[in-house]
């Protein structure tokens, strides 16, 4: 099953929500970061949480960046989605030998630190992008984006995230929910709300099982009557070209396009999100050098 991300209305209460299941998005990341547990498992849930958060955006062309940074030995994670939840991301330091809480559950907090921030830049168009930013709370990142919502967009939200790296270091399973409160929601609504969300319990346990992103929101909300707004299929997706690296090259100037080309001769570029290599002959820099 491809990975897909889902869209709901509660039709009887003031919730909107969204899910996603992404194992194959997730592996994707690993296998081009070469990335060990912990830092699978750190990338990955970033990774889904700003998808569901692009997902969110009205703005066709719209884009989420999440930066967190916590001081922990993973460094800077990076991640950006468009409009429609397809993501691309790295993390600093992504061989981190793996750290555990317990046998079998990863301490992505320790790994990622909280001595830090979660930024969000969320570019819809505008003149200029919106920036928020948190202190971290957990480092586990579902804790901090939940956190995220609630202090700078006034938005009471439950998010949950996981992923499940299996003995031979590929993701066996990965996939999370965002379900948020709209205006005029009660302490009922939230009671149900905190009942489903106790009863599935950890998302990996639900995907496992071969869950879908949809069964697993109509989990969480099994009191609620529920609307299917989207259900659409997303995946690791990078939006490098040589064009866009040719135009970062000119945008250096003359003056230091000149020096790269008389002390180096070429130039060989690497794409931090999909490590895509670009090589730029002297001939190439000469033509670019022809633009400015």
């Amino acid at each position: 099953m491809s990975d897909q991300i889902v869209r709901v209305l509660a039709k009887d209460a003031p919730i909107k929500a969204s899910a996603i299941s992404a194992r194959e998005l997730v592996e994707r990341s690993r296998q081009i970061h070469k990335t060990l547990p912990v830092a699978t498992a750190a990338l990955g849930r970033a990774l889904m949480g700003c998808s569901m958060m692009g997902n969110q955006l009205k703005e066709e062309h719209g884009a989420v960046t999440l930066q967190i940074k916590g001081g922990g030995p993973l460094g800077t994670i990076m991640v950006t989605s468009d409009s429609a939840g397809n993501v691309r991301g790295y993390v600093q330091n992504g061989e981190v030998e793996l750290m555990e809480k317990v046998p079998g559950k990863l301490d992505v907090g320790q790994a990622v630190g909280v001595d830090g921030t979660l930024t969000v830049i969320k570019d819809i168009g505008l003149k200029e992008p919106y920036v928020g930013s948190i202190g971290l709370l957990s480092g586990e990142i579902a804790d901090d984006i939940t956190a995220y919502f609630a202090e700078s967009e006034q938005i009471p939200s439950a998010c949950a995230l996981g992923v499940l790296v299996d003995t031979d270091q590929s993701v066996l399973c990965a996939g999370g929910y965002l379900i948020q409160l709209l205006p005029g929601a009660d302490d009922e609504v939230i009671r149900k709300i905190e009942r489903g969300v106790h009863t599935v319990g950890p998302v990996t346990t639900a995907l496992k099982d071969g869950v879908s992103a949809l069964e697993l929101v109509r989990r969480v909300l099994s009191d609620f009557e529920l609307e299917v707004l989207e259900e659409s299929p997303v995946e690791y997706r990078c939006s490098c070209s040589r064009e866009r690296v040719s135009r970062a090259l000119i945008s250096m100037g003359r003056e230091e396009l000149t020096a790269l080309l008389e002390e180096q001769g070429s130039a060989e570029l690497t794409c931090q999100f999909c490590d895509e290599v670009y090589h730029y002959s002297r001939e190439d820099l000469e033509k670019l050098l022809s633009e400015i």
